[in-house]
């Protein structure tokens, strides 16, 4: 293991990891002018932002420092991937691991890995992914935080897990084993035409919060893990949309399951993504049908199940004639 790494792990330890991000949280929400102000300039210098791609470029239009970190891009600024067979990034950043589940294993670093029962807090749910596919995307604090769907879908549940907050950035992925299972997290599972997914917005030192739009803010800290079932909500979020954000760096998590996608060629660890590129195309064996039923369903979902049969039926004859 990287002594650096060990090195910078055992310093976070000593750190007040909950009370140091909510006294940052306080200071990011002031709305005190020279402050937020402030607070902005420097983050622009220190962490090379591109204020030029954002809405408003104007530090005065932002009410505070969290408002500016999670701030709106200028229309077209990311341009989605149209193949109708693609997987869109959800998020600016770099790819830290992508790869399969190998006996419901997930590849944190190299020559380290993690439950996914641990990560989604559902031995489960972790079964549903066993031999598919994931990836953890990192944003840093120069990124774009909003979050996007990589493809269209209908929110099934979300559970939000409390934990550490350790750093996630490339050398705490090395020096903590299982970090992304022990840091707090909001797992967000989907349905959508490649059957159910995972999205996992995970927390790390000096994320002030977790937003969806969907359920607001995300009250962090210790206490019980929060379930929350929205199936008969018909929560559909189209490809691309937002879903939500992060307050400071973080990471995302998405899980597949078996034989539903091919990551691209070019989509490796420390490769830069942005919002909206493909970085993976379904497999062929994905069946057509099965997807038009499947979006068809939920359309329908308030019709009595004596109303649905002769959809289903349809739908079946479609299935067989492709």
């Amino acid at each position: 293991m990287n002594h650096q790494a060990e090195l910078f792990v055992a310093l976070q330890r000593l750190l007040p990891q909950h009370a140091l991000s909510r006294l940052i949280a306080r200071a990011a929400e002031s709305k005190t002018p020279w402050l937020k102000n402030l607070l902005i300039k420097r983050a622009i210098a220190a962490f090379d932002i591109n204020i030029s791609e954002a809405a408003s470029s104007d530090t005065n239009d932002y009410k505070n420092f969290n408002d500016f970190f999670t701030r709106a891009l200028k229309d077209g600024a990311r341009p989605m991937d149209q193949d109708s067979d693609s997987l869109i990034s959800p998020a600016d950043g770099a790819v830290s691991q992508a790869g399969p589940i190998t006996q419901q294993r997930i590849i944190q670093a190299k020559g380290s890995d993690y439950s996914a029962a641990r990560l989604l807090g559902n031995s489960k749910e972790a079964k549903l992914y066993e031999d598919g596919a994931f990836t953890t995307i990192y944003l840093s604090p120069k990124d774009y935080h909003r979050v996007h769907m990589p493809i269209a879908g209908s929110l099934i549940s979300s559970r939000y897990i409390p934990g550490d907050l350790f750093s996630v950035n490339d050398k705490t992925a090395q020096g903590l084993p299982g970090l992304f299972a022990r840091n707090e997290r909001l797992v967000c599972q989907f349905d959508s035409e490649l059957g159910q997914f995972a999205l996992v917005f995970v927390g790390a030192m000096l994320v002030a919060g977790i937003e969806t739009v969907w359920g607001g803010f995300e009250t962090p800290g210790r206490g019980a893990v929060r379930d929350a079932d929205f199936s008969d909500r018909n929560l559909h979020f189209d490809k691309g949309e937002e879903i939500g954000r992060f307050k400071f760096g973080s990471t995302v998590i998405l899980l597949f399951q078996k034989d539903k996608i091919d990551w691209q060629d070019w989509f490796i660890p420390q490769a830069a993504v942005r919002m909206g590129e493909k970085i993976a195309s379904f497999k062929k064996q994905v069946n057509r049908a099965d997807a038009v039923l499947r979006r068809r369903k939920n359309h329908y979902s308030g019709l009595t199940d004596a109303g649905f049969v002769p959809i289903v039926r349809h739908l079946r004859r479609m299935k067989r004639a492709w």
